[in-house]
């Protein structure tokens, strides 16, 4: 069934979203100031209370207040304030509102300065459903259309979960090139505004003893993470060696001075148990899937985050693999994708990883729903020549000896092979790493050569495409055989966005 706000006209949106946009801030900032500067406050406030002979201690305000019967004007001097809180969130409440055409979706905002954003429907590179703690706490999530460019997201924020989740389809299916049911989610703006909330408090209290609902996937997640394996590896990635090491120097210069260790110490390692802690809540209840409109990636155990995205808005995907996790042939996989987002944000992509630790028959499934247009003959090139090789019968481009001291350590690895759907940059001997960019997703295709290169008969090959984690270039390739590669990529890229159609899968 859609939702009622797929009908072409403009909505207003949940009417707790003035609380969780604005006032749960507000209560936060106001409680902090009073606790740090009451003294200030009550100063310049009410001067009747420090403007006494010296040696006389001032009143308690609120002793005060009682000692006058004040009580009743205090209390509606407390009430006037939060009608005018009130006033300015059923404002902005009213002014946001959103539109879901056949085209595009639309968010109105503002009351002073009014923002108008569009985000056209066959340009979308996926959905974000999010359900931050206090959100979850109260029936609500807020909905990312993740547009093609920069600062080009349009959020929803707050809907009701139900209402998310048939926004979300709604959006998927019209991306698609499909037409949205007749059908209306019963209701609409069925009730009032206080009915709505009640609602949306008791369908968020029943979902935290419920857990998520994923019915919308079929399959259920394809892949399961072990809470023991996902400690384990972050006790066993390259941070806990940095901390090892800043440990065993501390050791070493606590020997020489103890007072620095008080501003030094003490904040490190708070640092360093919120990364773990964060880090491992993150990867609980984590789960990739298959869905008609795309792959469906959530986790997170505080706030959950599920994202959909539609084929062909996949890049480019890296298999990585530290040291320490060798012995026990763990992976994890990564791509780079359009995310929306401003260019002055430089926080990092947190759906980048969609696969944070994995086995290899993990790895299988995940890169079949990411890269489905590879067929049987080229996961032999990925798995047997990319991940785990090289083999005897190499088929990758390799590093040339007389340039092999360029990569003492991986010149073995260091490659390159254009398969039918893809090119793959295989890397690294203590990271090992294998890039897939399909071909239809390429922008362009560079050939580098700097003078130590040139002088040794050696060339980096480098794909463009959508900025990311992933690493898109192989150096210390024979020239010959880069500029050879060079061409056949260009010529094969070209054909296969010729005959792309993923911008409209289901048309």
């Amino acid at each position: 069934m859609r939702s009622p706000y797929s009908d072409g006209e403009w909505h207003r949106l949940h009417p707790l979203t003035p609380l969780l946009r604005g006032g749960l801030t507000l209560l936060v900032i106001i409680g902090v100031i009073v606790a740090n500067l009451r003294e200030r406050l009550v100063e310049f406030l009410f001067p009747v209370f420090t403007d006494l002979p010296p040696g006389e201690l001032p009143p308690d305000p609120i002793d005060y207040l009682f000692a006058n019967n004040l009580l009743l004007i205090a209390g509606g001097a407390t009430v006037a304030v939060l009608i005018v809180l009130l006033v300015l969130f059923r404002l902005s409440w009213r002014f946001h509102t959103l539109r879901i055409g056949d085209d595009d979706v639309e968010v109105r905002s503002g009351v002073l300065f009014r923002t108008h954003r569009r985000a056209p429907l066959d340009r979308v590179q996926g959905v974000n459903l999010t359900r931050p703690m206090i959100a979850r706490l109260l029936g609500l999530a807020k909905l990312e259309v993740v547009g093609a460019g920069l600062d080009a997201n349009v959020k929803l924020e707050y809907l009701s979960g139900k209402d998310a989740d048939a926004i979300r389809g709604d959006i998927l299916r019209l991306a698609s090139g499909r037409r949205l049911a007749a059908g209306q989610m019963a209701g609409g703006e069925r009730s009032s505004l206080a009915r709505q909330a009640a609602a949306a408090v008791g369908s968020g209290l029943q979902g935290l003893v419920d857990g998520e609902d994923f019915s919308d996937a079929e399959p259920e997640s394809i892949v399961r993470i072990p809470i023991g394996r996902l400690v384990a590896s972050r006790v066993l990635s390259g941070s806990t060696v940095f901390l090892i090491a800043l440990v065993a120097g501390i050791v070493v210069a606590a020997s020489l001075s103890t007072l620095w260790l008080l501003f030094t110490v003490v904040p490190m390692f708070l640092a360093f148990g919120a990364y773990y802690v964060r880090s491992v809540a993150r990867g609980l209840r984590y789960s990739i899937a298959p869905t008609p409109d795309g792959v469906r990636v959530t986790f997170g155990l505080f706030t959950t985050v599920s994202e959909i995205v539609p084929p062909g808005r996949v890049h480019a995907i890296e298999v990585r693999q530290p040291l320490l996790w060798r012995p026990f042939g763990w992976w994890t996989v990564s791509v780079n994708r359009l995310s929306g987002r401003s260019s002055t944000d430089s926080s990092t992509d947190q759906l980048a990883a969609v696969l944070p630790i994995g086995t290899r028959d993990d790895v299988e499934r995940v890169l079949e729903i990411l890269a489905p247009a590879l067929t049987g003959g080229e996961w032999t090139s990925v798995f047997r020549d990319g991940i785990l090789g090289p083999v005897d019968d190499d088929p990758y481009v390799t590093t040339p000896a007389r340039a092999r001291w360029l990569r003492p350590l991986s010149w073995r690895r260091n490659g390159v092979l254009l398969s039918d759907d893809a090119l793959l940059l295989r890397r690294g001997w203590v990271w090992r790493s294998l890039s897939i960019l399909p071909l239809a997703r390429l922008q362009s295709v560079g050939l580098e050569q700097g003078p130590l290169a040139r002088a040794f008969g050696a060339a980096t090959l480098t794909g463009h495409v959508i900025a990311g984690t992933v690493q898109t270039s192989v150096g210390a390739l024979d020239r010959d055989e880069a500029v050879r590669m060079f061409e056949r990529t260009a010529r094969a890229s070209v054909a296969a966005a010729a005959s792309d159609r993923s911008h409209r899968w289901a048309g």
